[in-house]
Parts: C-alpha cells; structure tokens; sequence
C-alpha cells in the first residue's frame, strides 16, 4: 500500500501537490512549535542581554550634559552605572533591606545609590566580595534629598513605616503651591544620586505640627515587592566633595 501510494503521488500532479502542501503544513507548524520552545528557554538570555543594553543606555543618559552632543569623553564622566539582580527583598520590617549580586569585585562599594528603571530604591550599606545590601527607601534611618520636579523645591524624603507603596516628603515650605498627582524626583543636592532620577507623585499633603511646612505623602512608582533588576550609581566626584565639604565643616 505505501509503494502503491508512492507511485500515486509521484505520477499524478494533484496527488503530488496535496501531499507536498500538507507536508509544508505539518512541518512549518513543527518548525513553529520548536521556535516557540527554543524562544521560551531563551527568555533568560534574552533578558540580561535588554538588562545589559539598559545600563548602557543609562550611563550615557547620566553622563549626557544639556544641549550637548551625544559624544561623550571618558575624561568627563561623572556617574557610573553597574547593572546587578535582586536576590533577596524584605518591605514589611521598619527597617528593611535589599541584597544584590554584586560587591566589591565588580567596584560596588558603600554609600552608592540604586534604582531600578522606575525610580529610586535607596543605597549601598554593606558590601562582602560577591554580594552587597542595600539600605531600603523603605527605612525608618533612609532619608534622601528630593524635590518637586516642576518648582525645584526641595526637601528630605523619609518612610514613616506603614505603607510600603507610599513615602514622605518633609521640609517643604508651606508658601510652595502643591498639586495631587505632581512628580518628586531625586534632587541633586546630595553626593550619591544623580539629579531627577524619579521617585513617585503627590498621593495628598497637610501641614506639619508646627504649620511651617507641608508633610507630603508620595505614592513610589517602583512595586517594592516585586523587584529583580537594578542598577547601582558610582558617583565618580563623590569623595572630591566630601572632602570640600568637610573643610568647610
């Protein structure tokens, strides 16, 4: 019967094309099932390659001064960036803590800040060789210099230690008009972060104890229970300002 059915394929056109047809069929579904599969398990790679591409991405955008060209001189960089992974997360404790796969022999040192592509997710406390923890934005002691995004007004952004989706902003003068839904960014007076790396927006505000300042709850744009990929900042000026600074202390 299959030499039969052989000889009939190759003998009648018809016959020859419909089995070729439904040959083509079977195989490019196969081919397309195996394409999906291979695609699958290759997610991972794929990942730390867009993980890797991003932190290209970023140090050029840190280090990219205004109306400037793209071209950049690495006698002129001010701010490195470190891509690493998430392999532990608290956000329930007081004082809570992030640690990464990344340490001293890949230059992460302490007192470096970390974001993630959303935003701010706090400094650099503790390094070993391979692995370092990260003070949380979500920590009684964290505290982060930040500012209104549309007026440069700017304060000390802390965690009260309720709701882990939401943070304080302090030290707002009370003459600065605010708006439900305005942005907070980091603001550049500090040594560690880079000027208006994002933060989240205004959930609402009153005034303080002593009605000179506003207290203002800012809703994170970062999911603090659900982070994996990061990026650690090295500020290259860090240790030239700190030591200005302390002669002027």
């Amino acid at each position: 019967m299959i030499i039969a059915l052989a000889f009939t394929i190759q003998t009648h056109s018809y016959h020859h094309s419909r089995f070729f047809n439904s040959s083509s069929w079977i195989s490019g579904n196969i081919y397309n099932a195996s394409e999906g599969i291979t695609a699958y398990f290759s997610l991972r790679k794929e990942n730390e390659s867009l993980v890797e591409e991003n932190e290209r991405l970023r140090f050029l955008l840190l280090n990219k001064k205004p109306n400037v060209s793209s071209q950049i001189d690495s006698a002129q960089l001010i701010y490195t960036v470190t891509s690493s992974k998430v392999i532990k997360n608290s956000y329930a404790s007081p004082r809570n803590y992030i640690t990464i796969n990344k340490g001293e022999k890949d230059g992460v040192t302490q007192d470096m800040g970390v974001i993630s592509s959303k935003g701010v997710l706090g400094i650099i406390e503790n390094t070993s060789n391979g692995f370092a923890t990260v003070q949380s934005i979500l920590n009684e002691q964290s505290s982060i210099n930040a500012k209104l995004l549309h007026t440069n007004n700017f304060g000390s952004l802390i965690w009260n230690g309720e709701d882990y989706n939401t943070v304080q902003l302090v030290d707002i003068p009370r003459l600065v008009s605010l708006v439900i839904g305005d942005t907070i960014v980091t603001g550049g007076m500090s040594s560690i972060f880079p000027e208006n790396i994002p933060i989240g927006t205004i959930k609402k505000f009153d005034l303080n104890d002593s009605k000179s300042f506003w207290r203002i709850e800012v809703g994170l744009f970062n999911d603090m229970t659900n982070i994996k990929n990061v990026y650690v900042i090295e500020n290259k000026n860090k240790q030239e300002i700190l030591e200005l600074e302390a002669k002027v202390e």
